[in-house]
């Protein structure tokens, strides 16, 4: 087959590599392959598609039979359209301070989902029943909002990872006081490489209700998706994804990257070598003399603190953000597509920087 042409040209230089976020990475080649099938010919629009509807089966031998999903553009719609099926107009959620949909949202959760949400400081990322037992109280008073939902992220924002039995005790704990619970799975292939467990062992297998998995950082072009664990806890969620806009009208080209990477082993392949990245890039780091990793590294982010003055300058030679500016604190993420190659440069810049 001769290779498509087209007027658009490249306005970027592809040998420049950094360590900003696993989102600045492209498409893995195999779900590009994946988009090219599906395109051609007509199919029926909004999700009544062939591969929406094969969809539904690959993502049931991930989760069991009775998961449901239903895919969206992208991750904050996921963790809007997701909380909104299983809380009330007057329900809250309680969340980790760090978690993306305090920070990272815009308000999304609250402005377009109606929320409130009732955070929690913690020392790592991660939630526990004791830290949630300082936001779970006063349903029957009407002055405040009524906590409904806990939400949990896996991997967490600061990199680190639940194991099953840490989510099963939230779960236990969430239930017995009539909560669901809500995981944000935007990194959720890195935590199961971390764990070496299928994905079912800490979402469905231990109580999670409904799920956002994530795509776009493991090596899709765009698309994520809600995963409906416990259809009775849920409702009206077709009605919900379209009501907040993320209903895709050619939606074959989400459920076929979501086929790609999860028909066979391509998430797990793809999570396990930026895990595999991020502990070259902190076995490295923790030979320099001045630098601090802050938190495990069990997914595919190192969070370390170094003068700011070589931060800045580093920041010129490669991309990254800091996390905690006044505190001198970095995020350094690694993608399916960083090589060891990249790695190494990056700690020579280090070092170099370093010993200015």
């Amino acid at each position: 087959m001769n290779r498509a042409k087209t007027d658009a040209r490249q306005h970027h230089d592809p040998q420049i590599r950094g360590f900003a976020s696993d989102n600045y990475a492209g498409a893995h080649p195999e779900v590009l392959a994946a988009l090219a099938l599906a395109n051609g010919g007509h199919q029926v629009a909004y999700g009544e598609d062939d591969y929406t509807e094969h969809l539904q089966r690959v993502f049931r031998s991930h989760f069991g039979q009775r998961a449901q999903v239903f895919p969206v553009f992208n991750g904050t719609g996921a963790n809007v359209v997701a909380l909104q099926a299983v809380t009330d107009r007057w329900g809250a959620v309680i969340a980790a301070d760090t978690a993306h949909i305090n920070v990272d949202e815009c308000g999304a959760p609250e402005r377009i989902g109606g929320l409130k949400l009732l955070t929690v400081p913690t020392p790592d990322g991660k939630l526990t029943p004791e830290l949630i037992d300082r936001q779970a109280w006063g349903w029957d008073d009407e002055h405040r909002a009524m906590p409904q939902v806990v939400s949990i992220t896996q991997s967490t924002e600061l990199g680190t990872v639940y194991t099953p039995d840490e989510v099963r005790a939230i779960c236990d704990h969430a239930h017995e006081r009539n909560m669901l619970v809500h995981l944000d799975g935007s990194r959720i292939a890195n935590a199961a490489a971390t764990l070496d467990v299928p994905m079912r062992a800490f979402t469905n297998a231990v109580g999670v209700d409904i799920l956002s998995f994530g795509g776009t950082k493991n090596g899709a072009v765009f698309g994520e998706a809600v995963v409906v664990l416990n259809p009775d806890a849920a409702r009206a969620m077709k009605h919900l994804r379209k009501l907040s806009m993320q209903l895709a009208s050619k939606m074959r080209f989400v459920s076929v990257q979501l086929e790609a990477l999860l028909a066979k082993d391509l998430w797990l392949r793809n999570a396990r070598h930026a895990n595999t990245m991020a502990q070259r890039l902190a076995a490295g780091v923790r030979e320099i003399p001045g630098i601090e990793i802050l938190y495990p590294v069990q997914s595919n982010g190192v969070f370390a603190r170094l003068p700011h003055e070589v931060s800045e300058r580093l920041q010129k030679r490669f991309r990254f953000y800091f996390w905690d500016e006044q505190d001198g604190v970095v995020r350094w993420m690694c993608a399916f597509d960083t090589t060891e190659s990249d790695v190494d440069a990056f700690l020579l810049a280090i070092r170099e920087e370093m010993g200015r």
